[in-house]
């Protein structure tokens, strides 16, 4: 049985993390759409996969799971041996990928979160954003981001020296990035941040699913 792909077509957040992992995995897939504005994710089959009724969500022959981070440590151990390998085996290798998976789920993404629904998301509905709340969650991305150059000028990506589940996660919001003046990456001089910000986005399966968007690879 095909695996399939539960996720709304917006490649960004988990659903674009997941769709970016199976691309590095070369899996293919069956997509399946989910309409939130048709309240698809509410649905009895739906929830019966993801009980919080949120996406995305994966159903491999039978085996459905949700949160897009455990989906792609589960998409690097399942299809061990083809694509690119998001979670180092030994170790301390995979110590290190978790530590900075940490980072960015607990430290970076909530500021960036507060930073985008202010001068994104509220922009896009004609609201007022909250000028002082972005400059909070700017303020802290800097200050995250200084620790990030300081890693960078170590090693080519956060965990080391090749591409983990560690660089990829920080592709959830990078569709928005840069609109509406919020240009976080490279807002400040901190070369080793944007030489590994550069490389994530001329990474060719993030072009090409920017490019083509969700859809079917079977």
């Amino acid at each position: 049985m095909v695996l399939k792909f539960y996720a709304s077509q917006f490649v960004a957040a988990g659903n674009g993390i997941v769709a970016l992992a199976l691309a590095e995995k070369q899996v293919a897939f069956e997509f399946v759409p989910i309409d939130m504005a048709a309240k698809e994710h509410k649905t009895e089959e739906y929830m019966a996969m993801n009980p919080f009724a949120q996406v995305p969500a994966i159903n491999d022959d039978g085996f459905a799971m949700y949160e897009s981070r455990a989906i792609c440590r589960y998409l690097d151990e399942r299809f061990a041996g083809q694509g690119a390998t998001l979670v180092p085996k030994g170790m301390k290798g995979r110590a290190v990928v978790e530590q900075a998976i940490s980072v960015e789920s607990m430290s970076f993404a909530p500021p960036l979160s507060k930073v985008v629904m202010e001068l994104v998301f509220k922009v896009h509905r004609g609201l007022a954003p909250d000028q002082a709340l972005a400059d909070e969650g700017l303020k802290e991305i800097s200050d995250k981001l200084d620790v990030y150059e300081v890693i960078l000028a170590k090693h080519k990506y956060l965990a080391g020296d090749d591409f983990t589940l560690a660089d990829l996660v920080h592709y959830a919001y990078a569709p928005m990035l840069g609109e509406n003046g919020v240009d976080i990456m490279t807002a400040k001089e901190r070369p080793n941040v944007a030489r590994w910000w550069n490389e994530l986005m001329s990474r060719p399966t993030w072009v090409k699913l920017k490019a083509e968007g969700m859809k079917s690879t079977v």
